[in-house]
């Protein structure tokens, strides 16, 4: 596993602590939206296409670690936008490293070899680097060409300075596996600490509709990617989650797992849906109405999601809240998942065709006009 065990024994000890309590519901990760401004327009992305005055606002040090203090989840994950773009995002950072927070700064890290030398090392602060597969691939996502050279030589940068690094990349329909297979290779050998996947989620406000996966698309696509696996490859994630994507475990979400707080507040349900705000965390777990969430509940909005922001707590839960649990996670971080079905699925047609998500030159309008209110 490509999680350091300091890390794991803190998750560990929070989850049986609460379990003890008698807590049915309780947070694992912070996700502490400072701003959604950003210096890309990816067409899977929602969060750019607010106008520009929303797009100008960004919250302060202080109200960020107010609602860390608040919310009290061992884990901070910092999206945005991108966060680098924040005034100040090196005195949140330190502010959450001084209260003992492990905190993920998602980065699309155009800026990441400019300002890395801001930070200071530590074992709480990992670098999340969107990084979506290999050069073509990614750039074609994220509407840009030349931005995956930039974020490989931000990751490289960021590791040689003694960082912990994880590329954090989105699957869509039409993804070729055997190009995965290949992107994780690539990034291993850059010597990164793990890596973090998850199927792509449909926010409303993307532009770009048609490539989102569905749970059995999802399940297909990473079995294909994930069993056979190399044993240098390592994910800095649940291994139980990722027996969930390839089809192996069945969860219930867990949307109270990852709360969102941003410029608005604290965003009902969870990251991915905006069904209204509330003004106090202990507001949003008293007076949302969970049961009406996930894919169980049959609401349509959660019928093909299987975000890792929804199950990955879930899967957290499951592994270290009982003994079978723990095993059952022990056991899968050491397995290879060998599987004569996947390998004949990686030499289908199903690989051989590979879909991008978008064309560059399809969607280079849309994407300068979202740049222009996102710099605004």
């Amino acid at each position: 596993m490509g999680v350091p065990i300091s890390q794991m024994w803190t998750v560990a000890t929070y989850v049986l602590s609460k379990r003890l309590k008698g807590e049915k519901r309780y947070p694992l990760v912070l996700m502490l939206e400072p701003l959604f401004r950003c210096s890309l327009a990816c067409a899977g992305c929602g969060k750019v296409q607010y106008p520009p005055h929303i797009l100008k606002k960004q919250l302060s040090p202080e109200e960020c670690f107010a609602a860390v203090e608040e919310c009290g989840a061992p884990m901070v994950s910092i999206p945005g936008g991108e966060p680098l773009l924040h005034p100040q995002i090196v005195e949140i950072v330190n502010g959450l490293i001084a209260r003992k927070k492990y905190i993920y700064l998602c980065t699309n890290a155009l800026e990441l070899k400019k300002r890395v030398h801001e930070f200071t090392p530590s074992k709480y602060l990992t670098f999340s680097v969107h990084l979506d597969g290999l050069k073509e691939h990614h750039d074609l996502s994220v509407c840009r060409e030349g931005g995956w050279d930039i974020a490989v030589e931000g990751i490289k940068e960021a590791v040689k300075l003694g960082f912990r690094v994880t590329p954090n990349s989105t699957f869509f329909d039409g993804t070729d596996p055997n190009m995965v297979r290949e992107y994780f290779d690539f990034v291993m050998g850059l010597g990164v600490e793990g890596i973090v996947l998850s199927p792509g989620y449909s926010y409303d406000k993307a532009p770009d509709q048609q490539h989102f996966l569905g749970r059995a698309k999802s399940r297909r696509l990473f079995r294909a990617i994930l069993s056979n696996r190399k044993k240098n490859w390592k994910f800095n994630m649940s291994p139980l989650f990722l027996e969930f994507l390839m089809g192996k475990r069945s969860y219930d979400c867990t949307p109270w797992g990852s709360p969102a707080y941003n410029i608005f507040g604290w965003q009902k349900p969870c990251y991915l849906l905006q069904d209204g705000y509330t003004e106090t965390f202990r507001e949003l777990m008293e007076t949302t109405e969970w049961e009406t969430y996930g894919t169980a509940s049959g609401n349509p909005k959660c019928a093909n999601c299987m975000v890792s922001c929804g199950y990955e707590p879930s899967a957290v839960t499951h592994g270290f809240g009982s003994l079978s649990g723990f095993f059952a996670m022990a056991k899968a971080a050491l397995s290879s998942y060998q599987d004569k079905g996947a390998l004949d699925l990686l030499n289908s047609s199903f690989a051989a065709k590979h879909n991008s998500l978008v064309h560059i030159e399809g969607a280079k309008a849309a994407a300068e006009a979202s740049l222009e209110e996102t710099r605004a």
